[in-house]
């Protein structure tokens, strides 16, 4: 995960430093992260449990998922490409139809949207995180959790942090 306001860095070999905000390869490493300041954790946990209850899910999975994608920080932008709060990918965000990744508002209720979708498909948690994660297509070929470190790293995070948040 990547916010918005990271300033990126790479020291070559000629012993010169390259600083930018869009990196252009795997070399560069963070600098400085400026946090969101723009919406506060009050708002987003608000947004979870209006969503939540919209589509019967529990705010502390929705939540935990948020601090695993995005550290609650709405301008995120993984390597990957995935965008916003709950770290939603383009061509998800175009067959949930969202407009702007950025707004924690609709960055959230179509997440939890998306998540209710692959607990429906899937019937499992674990797997509906896995999906979340790798995609659904990869659950289904590997019928399971695919064997990638950092699904399973995800899942486990995920489920960890819900299982804290639920006492």
């Amino acid at each position: 995960m990547s916010s918005a306001g990271t300033i990126y860095y790479y020291y070559d070999d000629n012993g010169v430093f390259h600083f930018t905000d869009l990196p252009p390869s795997r070399l560069y490493r963070p600098f400085i992260i400026f946090r969101d300041k723009s919406f506060d954790l009050n708002k987003i946990k608000h947004l979870i449990r209006v969503y939540s209850k919209q589509y019967n899910l529990e705010p502390a999975l929705v939540q935990a998922i948020i601090e695993v994608e995005s550290a609650y920080q709405a301008k995120a932008i993984s390597k990957a490409g995935a965008q916003g709060l709950m770290q939603i990918m383009p061509g998800t965000q175009k067959e949930l139809g969202l407009k702007d990744p950025f707004d924690p508002s609709s960055n959230i209720e179509a997440g939890v949207r998306y998540l209710r979708r692959l607990l429906d498909r899937f019937g499992d948690l674990r797997l509906a995180l896995a999906a979340y994660n790798a995609g659904p297509a990869r659950v289904e070929q590997y019928k399971g959790i695919p064997p990638y470190a950092e699904t399973r790293q995800y899942v486990r995070k995920v489920l960890d942090i819900y299982s804290k948040l639920k006492k």
